[in-house]
């Protein structure tokens, strides 16, 4: 099986089209701060805000 991509972004909107000639409609994902990584619904590539990268969450 194909292991699904993951790209450290800089900004918390990001755009996907699944890259290459046979990607998918392009779609503009949000990424929640909490959340700190978005998955494309299309491709399953993970997109993650390098910033919060590397960061873990406190336990509250």
């Amino acid at each position: 099986m194909k292991s699904f991509e993951t790209f450290q972004v800089q900004s918390l909107d990001v755009a996907c089209d699944g890259g290459g000639a046979l990607g998918h409609p392009k779609v503009y994902l949000h990424i929640d701060p909490d959340q700190g990584s978005i998955v494309c619904p299309y491709c399953s590539r993970t997109y993650v805000v390098k910033l919060l990268a590397g960061q873990k969450k406190s336990a509250h």
